[in-house]
């Protein structure tokens, strides 16, 4: 009696009623291969699905109509493709990819307006989407449908909401939204900010020049992972950035940017003048010169935020490494 019971306490349906509980799902190191369909049918009451360390090849379509998800982690896994649907989450937050077999982000992306995180390393990225710099402030809010890709709202929310209220009505409202392949959510206005972006340890030759469309980006990370090798050709393996567009001046919101290990000669001449708030610039073992990186304008102004912002580590006990206050660039 006590075994049935267990098994029963456990079942896929009982599984369902505490997810949809909890709004959470955390399905890490279980040897999965595809996605349960009982997340699915946790719906629109999901809110983070953890899958992080299973043996998922791909993601199902079905994933867009977890509408109201706002965290989806899926490092360690063996994906690689990220299907277009993702464009329906337009509550995602946080949408973490690490340590998989991703070449391509579809350019569906850069509808996520509520995405505040994006984390990428350690895949094999050859470009970014140029709906990159689409993932900016939002301020948009209310009920929001998709349908097939598109959403209601560019017609009027005042449609949008009174469909939903006639929808609400219907015994089968959700079955016939899927049949016809729509997405009802509701969008939270306000949160939409790309602050941290990090595509280190990827297959990167360049950057797109919508970059700088990225408004509240705080934090950007592309760097390549050394190697055992011994001439700097050798040393690092992944990204191999050469240029950095001018449009990256416009990212005045960002505090740190970190692109050790690439092939980069030189800056825009007004990074260090535009972007008002940096500070943290690493570009170790690149090209670029420590003569050039201290030539360049506003070179002074970015110096003296870099040692205000150790001065109040230090004033606040905080414990710095022994490169602490390098430069960011290697002496040649």
């Amino acid at each position: 009696m006590g075994c049935c019971s267990s098994r029963s306490s456990d079942s896929p349906a009982s599984r369902v009623t505490r997810w949809r509980s909890t709004g959470i799902v955390a399905l890490r190191d279980a040897r999965l291969k595809e996605v349960p369909n009982e997340v699915l049918q946790v719906g629109n009451s999901l809110r983070t699905l953890d899958l992080t360390n299973n043996k998922l090849v791909e993601i199902p379509q079905e994933i867009g109509t977890l509408a109201n998800m706002q965290r989806l982690v899926l490092a360690g896994n063996l994906i690689e493709i990220i299907p277009a649907n993702i464009g329906y989450l337009q509550n995602l937050k946080i949408l973490t990819l690490d340590r998989n077999r991703i070449s391509i982000l579809p350019e569906e992306l850069g509808s996520l307006s509520n995405l505040q995180q994006l984390s990428v390393p350690q895949n094999f990225l050859l470009c970014l989407p140029k709906s990159i710099g689409d993932l900016r402030n939002s301020s948009s809010s209310g009920p929001f449908l998709l349908k097939n890709g598109r959403s209601s709202l560019d017609t009027g929310a005042c449609c949008s909401s009174l469909l939903l209220s006639i929808l609400s009505g219907l015994d089968h409202s959700r079955d016939l939204l899927q049949k016809r392949s729509f997405v009802v959510g509701h969008r939270h206005g306000g949160d939409g900010r790309m602050s941290v972006l990090n595509v280190s340890d990827n297959k990167l030759k360049e950057l797109p020049e919508s970059i700088g469309g990225c408004s509240s980006l705080e934090e950007f990370q592309a760097n390549a992972s050394p190697t055992s090798g011994t001439d700097l050709e050798a040393k690092y393996s992944g990204n191999a950035i050469e240029d950095v567009p001018a449009s990256i001046c416009n990212l005045v919101c960002l505090k740190s940017l970190s692109l050790n290990g690439n092939k980069i000669r030189q800056l825009p001449q007004n990074l260090l003048k535009d972007c008002t708030a940096l500070q943290s610039l690493s570009l170790h073992d690149n090209p670029i010169t420590m003569d050039q990186f201290q030539q360049m304008d506003g070179f002074g102004e970015f110096e003296a935020r870099r040692r205000k912002k150790f001065d109040k580590q230090i004033d606040s006990g905080v414990m710095m490494g022994s490169t602490a206050l390098d430069e960011g660039v290697d002496f040649h």
